[in-house]
């Protein structure tokens, strides 16, 4: 066969994303605020462009009622599978965090919008708040301070316990049953002195510390590193209960202290609107105080029209205008899209803005998609960033997307509602008989929810709600106040 050079001519197609795309996809994940920033510096880079109001005419976006009407039931979207990453752990304390999970409260429990922001006491502040009642003496107490003094800002004691001693020229052994009652103090974990005794703190707390869960937290380096087959020999456990295991030590915090430092949280403006009609309909607006509007300059276009003689500025001026209509329609479709994807929330959560967050659904960003014929990653960018007002409180979009948990009635309930109902069980518990979680499991399914002990202490943990022991002192020392 012999071998030489030829040309070939091939045909293909392929999507090939413009700038233009490139953008428009931006705009559909920044918020009303990122929107106001984005026009105005299209505004000072086109100067056919001009801020001003736009007359609305007949399928202008702007709002929607959408009529009242029970929600379809939606599939159980079931709890996701645990992500065994190699970074799922930080090996040191004072480098990133880890865990991507978030609390997440009741209806009940948000603050309002004019609540956000607002300055909340120091680690300092908060821990010697409590040394009063568990303090056996005032010099037991003049050393608890001292050390609260050593802490970091993550709530880690840096300096060394035997030079604490040292300083203060008290036995060490004084200093130590000093830090052990710091370590007791809320949150739990602060006193620890690397990671290790961090997690530790927080697994005795929460009834957790068995010896394979010690000897995980032993081998953090492991972990770190992904050397998972390992550490499953060296814990004596199964596939099943390692990722429980992990999933738990996930669940913890690394860093307690940055709880607390008095920092001021930025201030959070809804992108859309919802009302309820005299009819029992949803109204349904995007919030027009931080919507920018602009319009092309027609009289300036005329004028730049008349003065462009040659061929180069009547292609930068044909340029330039292509843009502003680009921009004028990518802005369009934006708000369209987000006013339908809200619009089918709305109607799938009916029960949520009705009656509450018991009522609230599980939900998927495909069954969205699916129902208003887009794809799931335009409905994930339109959720990005965005937050929606009710009567019940602001709340995220993505907070309406939810795994659940399956029920008697085969409907099923969203996780956030077990959650609800978790935190409204353990707020109106007997502080003489404190709710264990197999008892929490026990209540739930006589009520229906099919749910196991695992995903019921991550629920609770989830929200901030301590174990059975927690909760336990901290309503005794309730009462003792």
């Amino acid at each position: 066969m012999a071998l030489g050079p030829r040309l070939d001519l091939r045909q293909s197609q392929s999507l090939v994303m413009t700038p233009q795309m490139q953008q428009a996809i931006q705009l559909l994940t920044l918020s009303n605020l990122e929107i106001e920033a984005f026009v105005g510096e299209a505004l000072e880079n086109n100067p056919l462009l001009e801020a001003g109001e736009v007359s609305r005419e007949a399928g202008d976006p702007g709002d929607i009622d959408l009529p009242s009407a029970e929600p379809e039931a939606g599939g159980a979207d079931g709890e996701a599978a645990l992500d065994i990453a190699k970074e799922a752990l930080d090996p040191e304390p004072d480098t990133g965090e880890w865990g991507s999970a978030l609390g997440t409260m009741s209806d009940a429990d948000l603050p309002g919008i004019e609540e956000r922001g607002t300055d909340g006491p120091t680690l300092v502040e908060h821990l010697e708040s409590q040394l009063g009642t568990v303090a056996r003496d005032d010099r037991e107490a003049f050393v608890a301070r001292y050390l609260i003094g050593l802490l970091d800002e993550a709530g880690y004691l840096t300096a060394d316990i035997r030079h604490v001693a040292g300083d203060l020229q008290i036995p060490q052994a004084e200093a130590e049953r000093a830090l052990t009652l710091v370590q007791s103090l809320e949150p739990t974990g602060v006193g620890a002195r690397d990671l290790s005794e961090c997690l530790a703190l927080q697994a005795r707390e929460a009834d957790r510390y068995d010896p394979c869960m010690a000897r995980m937290i032993d081998n953090l380096d492991l972990l770190a590193r992904g050397d998972f087959a390992r550490l499953k020999r060296m814990c004596d456990v199964d596939d099943e209960d390692f990722a429980d295991m992990l999933a738990e030590l996930r669940g913890y915090d690394p860093k307690p202290g940055l709880r607390y430092g008095g920092a001021s949280e930025p201030t959070v403006v809804p992108d859309i609107l919802i009302t309820s009609g005299t009819q029992g309909e949803w109204r349904i607006a995007l919030n027009e105080a931080t919507l920018p509007r602009i319009v092309v300059n027609r009289d300036y276009l005329v004028e730049l029209e008349a003065g462009c003689s040659d061929k180069a500025s009547q292609g930068w001026l044909n340029e330039k205008l292509a843009d502003a209509n680009w921009l004028l329609r990518a802005l369009d479709q934006r708000q369209k899209t987000i006013l339908k994807t809200a619009s089918e929330i709305v109607k799938r959560q009916d029960g949520f803005f009705r009656r509450g967050v018991a009522d609230l659904r599980p939900l998927t960003l495909r069954e969205v998609a699916e129902a208003i014929e887009m794809h799931e990653s335009t409905v994930s960018r339109v959720t990005s960033n965005k937050y929606l007002h009710c009567e019940r409180g602001t709340f995220e979009l993505k907070y309406f997307f939810t795994s659940g948990v399956a029920k008697a009635d085969g409907e099923g309930a969203s996780s956030h509602a077990v959650k609800a109902r978790i935190k409204a069980l353990t707020d109106a518990e007997d502080p003489k008989k404190i709710l264990s979680d197999d008892k929490l499991v026990a209540i739930l399914k006589d009520e229906g929810f099919d749910i196991a002990r695992r995903t019921v202490a991550k629920y609770r943990e989830a929200q901030g709600i301590g174990s059975s022991v927690e909760r336990r002192r901290a309503k005794k020392l309730a009462g003792i106040r």
